[in-house]
């Protein structure tokens, strides 16, 4: 396995970083709206809280996770269901409001992720440093680029290459929306204390999931299942699991591990709105 990955790497190295002014600067102001967003957060002590405040934090916080979930993860980087194009485009657009970049390029990269899991390679390699795997990988130049040779099935729609190129505008509008809603308060929830909160709780499974928990499978990395980040994360928690089968739309393998963007996907297809939910091997349920 080891030697394989290394002869990939030869025909596919790690992308390496560019050192120019223009670098920097795009580098000062990603970081620059990164922090400021979560550095928003304390805006909150002026602006006060409302019903309104915390209902759009707490949906958009939900709405946006299922979107990675069940959108950028489970459907554009595994292709685990299928659904129309016009609902691809509205999972795709959702993607975007979490502010992590465009479909192709979280797709993409999450590809890498598995199949250089916790090797050279990786993106979010705990291995690297928990701090690394949680969010410094978000700075490392060398993944800046979409690796469109990963998602050339997602990149055959022009509509995606748009939003994957555009993505920081759906966040805008989203923005509009709660200022539309709630006005400044509303910002302040709805963007900067939603985004900190959905941020950090997806980074967990970069991080914690490949430290803390328990393994099921021999998966050749160090994924591990965990209750608490399942919870966190809407069924993404159960890491190892879907390090054994990936194309699984369902993480949660069995009926006690809670997995909650499965069950909104089987309440879409009950109503046809997406379909061929892949489900794990049955020999692979029993060895578990």
């Amino acid at each position: 396995m080891a030697e394989a990955l290394e002869q990939e790497l030869l025909v596919h190295p790690v992308p390496e970083t560019t050192v120019d002014a223009n670098r920097r600067w795009i580098d000062i102001a990603s970081a620059g709206a990164y922090y400021g967003i979560q550095a928003s957060c304390l805006l909150a002590f002026f602006t006060g809280v409302t019903t309104a405040d915390v209902v759009l934090c707490a949906s958009l916080f939900w709405v946006r996770m299922f979107a990675i979930t069940g959108g950028y993860h489970r459907y554009f980087a595994h292709k685990t269901y299928r659904t129309s194009r016009a609902f691809q485009f509205v999972l795709a657009f959702l993607g975007c409001c979490s502010i992590q970049k465009g479909p192709l390029w979280w797709a993409a990269g999450h590809r890498r992720h598995h199949r250089y899991s916790d090797q050279p390679g990786d993106m979010h390699s705990p291995r690297e440093g928990f701090w690394y795997a949680h969010q410094g990988w978000i700075f490392d130049g060398r993944w800046d680029a979409t690796e469109i040779d990963r998602i050339r099935d997602f990149a055959a729609y022009p509509e995606l290459r748009w939003l994957n190129r555009w993505h920081a505008l759906p966040p805008v509008l989203m923005g509009l929306l709660c200022y539309a809603v709630a006005g400044w308060s509303g910002v302040v929830w709805g963007v900067a204390i939603s985004t900190t909160l959905l941020w950090h709780s997806t980074y967990t499974i970069n991080s914690l999931a490949h430290r803390w928990g328990s393994v099921r499978f021999d998966t050749g990395d160090d994924s591990r299942n965990n209750w608490v980040l399942a919870l966190l994360t809407m069924g993404e928690g159960w890491h190892n699991n879907h390090h054994k089968y990936m194309a699984s739309t369902r993480q949660g393998f069995f009926w006690w591990e809670i997995d909650l963007t499965y069950y909104i996907l089987r309440g879409l297809a009950a109503v046809g709105i997406v379909w061929d939910l892949r489900e794990p091997p049955a020999k692979l349920l029993e060895r578990g």
